[in-house]
């Protein structure tokens, strides 16, 4: 049986402080500030958005969780994240997860180095999205490979494939704002995209930006700023990720069951976990596991509930 301490991952990395004076109020700068600013933020995040350890992919399935429930409150639903976390977690694995958790499972998958391949777009997106594969898609999603492949300011180009995608496909606005933030990815040569601009840009410029005439300054603008606004806080969500992450990693070492150290793993890199039974370990042994793990306080109860629960950092 191995020891604790070959079970235990490594500690995840830390990064310099974002540059503070980054966080100010935006909305009065000129289309090229704003575009000066989201770089700024941009390369604030760029160590974390390159790094490869497992608790990126939990960053990104917080950030994915805070994207969808702003799009699911767009779209006339009444979900919130903790619903949609629910709707994800608590389902079987090949049950329907809902309107609300087709948006969430759209954006997980932006995080994932498979959403990076541009070749697949053309399958997957219409069946992510419920589209029909028609020659506006067609056509979209040529532009954004093509805006992919290209040179130049990443926030630009994010802004110009959004406002293709609202031009030629405009029912479905999730759609332009995930192709943004996967072409903003591949510019910045990131291994896998991290979801920004849902959470923060505002519909009416969205809308606007598909109309006749293509994209303008205005549209530039709001876009940039979005991700000004994004980029900001998406690194004090991974910096409190990195202090619950060591605390995990704190007490895996006092940790007795069978599957501890795989869980341990898996709540590096998943945003909740329920107590069901493991590879070898019970349903008792499982929930057993998780409340020693809060009674250190390396895990919370997310729920608030006192059935049906999850957990994680």
């Amino acid at each position: 049986m191995p020891s604790p301490a070959r079970i235990i991952p490594e500690a995840p990395p830390t990064f310099p402080p974002f540059p503070t004076w980054v966080r100010q109020d935006l909305s009065w700068q000129s289309v090229d500030d704003a575009a000066f600013f989201a770089g700024a933020a941009l390369a604030a995040i760029h160590p974390i958005a390159r790094s490869e350890h497992p608790l990126g992919l939990l960053w990104r399935h917080r950030l994915s969780l805070a994207d969808a429930a702003v799009l699911v409150r767009q779209g006339g639903r009444t979900e919130d994240a903790a619903a949609l976390r629910d709707a994800w977690y608590l389902r079987r694995e090949t049950d329907d997860p809902g309107p609300g958790g087709r948006i969430l499972r759209a954006w997980r998958y932006l995080g994932e180095r498979a959403a990076m391949a541009p070749d697949d777009w053309m399958i997957t997106l219409p069946i992510r999205f419920e589209l029909s594969f028609n020659d506006a898609l067609v056509d979209v999603v040529t532009a954004a490979a093509k805006l992919a492949a290209g040179q130049g300011s990443a926030v630009a180009a994010a802004a110009e494939i959004a406002a293709v995608s609202m031009r030629f496909v405009p029912a479905s606005e999730p759609l332009a704002l995930w192709l943004a933030d996967i072409v903003l990815a591949h510019r910045l040569k990131w291994p896998m995209a991290v979801p920004l601009l849902a959470g923060q840009v505002r519909r009416g410029d969205l809308r606007a930006a598909g109309q006749a005439g293509g994209p303008d300054e205005s549209w530039l603008k709001a876009c940039a700023l979005a991700y000004a606004r994004a980029a900001a806080a998406a690194p004090d969500l991974y910096t409190d990720l990195v202090r619950r992450a060591n605390r995990l990693l704190a007490a895996a070492p006092k940790l007795r069951g069978k599957d501890a150290g795989m869980m341990v793993a898996i709540l590096l890199m998943e945003d909740a976990q329920p107590a069901g039974a493991g590879k070898t370990a019970s349903d008792r042994s499982t929930r057993r596991l998780f409340e020693r793990l809060v009674s250190l306080g390396a895990v919370r109860e997310l729920t608030g509930r006192p059935t049906f629960r999850l957990y994680g950092l």
